[in-house]
């Protein structure tokens, strides 16, 4: 066999996978690998795989997620991993050690017949990366929301009846919701509102004066501030707007000449200040000690005037009868939203304790009403697949239209989705989007169906891949590379009998510790499991399955009021984590071939979450072969800024079926030997010009620890070893920091 360090010629490539030797192949001519995975090691436990590559091109694809694997964003999920790194994560579990999976990534190859389980589905990536390449594919999730996203990212589309259908909603239903979003311009003239601005209102607990929780009166700048400097600051005493400087400290109000500081309103932190008794409490404590969620007051739009210009403007009694007006309208339609209770949990807690009941709570009157009149007209669909696409798409709108969004500003994306923080956190400056919206509009259902819907059956159609190139300047940046993939789109099979019948896809919801997926039919498992803790996703998505199955009605996948399940992988307890994630694995390796691959990403900072996983692989059969670092979430996510030691890397955990013990008996060698692999990888970043955060160190120290820990004969041993391994990983990755930092500098004097 050629050393690893040498890709091999593509004949010997070739001959190896069983291909006719009628090449070289030209690119646009499938490369047809064998379905056998059982092929050890593969290009996946490779020592040279080209993780740093990977890391590349998964960078490219995180900057517009949305754009570069659209068929994955026409709905939210969370912590949905890149498409980029499960092409990668494919392709080389089925090319033998040696080759170059950075050359194969952008050839256009297929495994035929291949079967590829996800046991975690989510957003459906590793079964939308399969069909690309060929293979078949079976998909499960316990969350019906995933399930619904996932169906409707792979099934097949027919896209003129996908936009026939928009164009009959947008004429039945678009001039009923924008009539509430009609307000008057200085000279008269109507014009479309974009946004309307909100704040949270308190009583204060000393004279009961209405405090508005402000923390500063600058309430709109644009996202580039030191270009564009001019913002918009809303005068404390007179309600009027003033245009201003962001970062000015002294203002003069144009309207009534009081003078004022906008940088700081009532609020400080966790305090507020009543302006009138001057009174400090405790915001949080002074809401949860009344009966009902914080009311809110309406003090500003933005409009869009025909002309095309926007105006800021503060709101008028015109705007406060508007909304009067869709009060009233509310009240006459009969079951026009969802009343659901919010259940306690970790990520819902924090809506109850500001008194958030019900679902609906999170809406003002005027949104429910809208999202009602479009949620009615989607329900009359009779076409099951159209339906279901436009449900999706309605649901994904709704993270936009709430109380919980909130103003990013101009020259970007208007609306902060209310999950930008992966929390329900309620927002203290709320806006409030034009629900169908106009050509100028954020979040909106009209311009989301152009930026998700039809941006994915467009990929869908016609999949790229990013190609890193590099201008003279040293920047970055893609090139789409087409013709690589088959098309995404299937009829999806609802059982596994119509899967072995010969259908492509198999998708299902429920727990994947028990399947219908007979024994030893799967040649690989690719999956990402839930976290460990922080993010439970069936608590969040509750938000959007309420509005699910209020639309389309209770049915086989929809029988309860919310998502969560007693099976689901995602616990702050360690042991519950544990037992289910192994529960889950366990049904992987029934299914999964004898010499099947199983890869599964994860990062981890605590030490518990890496010994659960640790303790499900021994307890489910696997050992972990190879450990492959990988580019991860991207960095520029809001609750990665706000983390001391953000973690940026995923680890690829490769995996088989344990066949024998490790019988070494020298462990603190084995230990060592591990660490050292893992300051290998972290060097060959470093090389590659990646800096690693503290918290990326330990996370490839951990996963390379696995490896050796994983086959140990005692389950008792390894535990004990990976609990008492976190002041040594500590030690390295300071040493490691201290040399990076070093060299790093003497490599800039020697360039300099």
């Amino acid at each position: 066999m050629p050393s690893p360090a040498h890709t091999p010629p593509l004949p010997v490539v070739a001959r190896r996978l069983g291909l006719q030797p009628t090449l070289p192949l030209q690119p646009s001519e499938p490369l047809t690998l064998s379905r056998d995975a059982s092929t050890y090691p593969t290009a996946l436990e490779d020592r040279n795989f080209p993780f740093e590559e990977i890391s590349d091109i998964a960078e490219l694809e995180s900057w517009r997620k949305e754009i570069n694997r659209p068929t994955y964003y026409i709905h939210k999920w969370w912590a949905r991993r890149l498409g980029s790194v499960f092409r990668a994560i494919i392709l080389a579990t089925f090319l033998p050690k040696g080759a170059n999976v950075s050359r194969f990534f952008y050839r256009p190859v297929r495994i035929p017949d291949a079967v590829i389980y996800d046991p975690f589905m989510g957003s459906g990536i590793t079964v939308g990366e399969s069909v690309k390449m060929g293979a078949r594919s079976i998909g499960r999730d316990i969350n019906p929301v995933a399930h619904f996203l996932a169906k409707n990212a792979v099934t097949i589309h027919d896209r003129t009846a996908v936009h026939e259908e928009f164009r009959r909603i947008e004429h039945d239903v678009a001039p009923q919701i924008l009539r509430y979003y009609q307000s008057s311009l200085p000279r008269g003239e109507q014009a479309n509102v974009l946004y309307y601005f909100w704040v949270s209102v308190v009583q204060c607990p000393s004279c009961n004066t209405p405090v508005d929780l402000f923390s500063s009166y600058v309430f709109a700048q644009h996202a580039s501030p030191g270009q564009r400097p001019n913002a918009q600051a809303l005068c404390p005493c007179c309600g009027a707007l003033n245009q201003v400087r962001y970062d000015a400290i002294d203002v003069c109000c144009a309207q009534c000449g009081s003078f004022y500081n906008p940088q700081v309103g009532s609020v400080n932190g966790k305090m507020a200040t009543c302006f009138k008794c001057a009174t400090v409490f405790p915001v949080a404590k002074t809401i949860r000690s009344a009966s009902a969620p914080p009311s809110h007051r309406l003090y500003a739009k933005m409009l869009f005037a025909p002309d095309g210009r926007k105006f800021y403007l503060p709101a008028t009694e015109e705007d406060h009868e508007l909304y009067r007006q869709a009060q009233g309208a509310l009240d006459d339609r009969k079951d026009a939203y969802p009343i659901v209770p919010i259940r306690p949990g970790y990520n819902t807690d924090q809506v109850l304790r500001y008194n958030y009941r019900h679902w609906h709570e999170l809406f003002n009157d005027r949104q429910l009403l809208c999202l009602s009149i479009l949620a009615e007209r989607i329900e009359s669909i009779s076409d099951v697949h159209l339906r279901d696409l436009f449900v999706c798409l309605f649901s994904g709108s709704l993270e936009f239209n709430n109380l919980f969004a909130s103003y990013k500003g101009e020259g970007t994306g208007a609306v902060r989705h209310m999950f930008s923080h992966h929390i329900l956190k309620p927002e203290r400056v709320p806006l409030e989007a034009n629900p169908w919206g106009t050509p100028k509009s954020s979040g909106a259902f009209s311009t989301l169906f152009s930026s998700r819907i039809e941006r994915a059956l467009e990929y869908a159609d016609n999949p790229f891949e990013l190609a890193l190139h590099r201008r003279q300047s040293g920047r970055k940046y893609g090139r789409k590379i087409f013709g690589l993939s088959e098309c995404i789109g299937h009829d999806i099979a609802v059982n596994f009998p119509l899967f072995s019948a010969g259908k492509r896809v198999y998708l299902s919801c429920g727990d994947s510790s028990t399947t219908d997926i007979p024994d030893q039919s799967v040649d690989a498992v690719i999956t990402d499991p839930p976290f460990f803790d922080n993010v439970h996703y069936s608590q969040l998505a509750d938000f959007f399955y309420v509005w699910q199955r209020h639309v389309l009605a209770p049915g086989p996948l929809r029988t309860d009021c919310t998502t969560r399940r007693d099976g689901e992988v995602q616990s702050n307890d360690r042991d519950v984590f544990m037992n289910r994630l192994a529960a889950v694995l366990q049904e992987s390796a029934r299914v999964l071939k004898y010499k099947g691959v199983l890869a599964l990403t994860y990062h981890q900072s605590k030490i518990d979450g890496w010994s659960a996983l640790l303790q499900a692989l021994i307890r489910s059969g696997f050992a972990v072969t190879a450990v492959q670092p990988i580019r991860g979430e991207m960095s520029v996510a809001i609750p990665k800024r706000r983390t001391k030691n953000p973690i940026n890397l995923d680890v690829i955990l490769v995996c088989r079926k344990r066949r024998e013990f490790c019988r070494e008996t020298d462990v603190e060698n084995t230990v060592t030997t591990a660490l050292q692999e893992a300051e290998y990888q972290i060097r060959r970043f470093a090389a590659a010009g990646r800096e690693l955060s503290d918290g990326d160190m330990r996370v490839v120290m951990m996963a390379q620890l696995l490896k050796p820990l994983s086959d140990l004969e005692s389950e008792d041993d390894a535990l004990e070893i990976i609990a008492g391994i976190r002041s040594s990983v500590e030690r390295i990755s300071q040493r490691l920091r201290r040399e990076l930092v070093t060299g790093a500098t003497d490599h800039t004097k020697r360039r300099e």
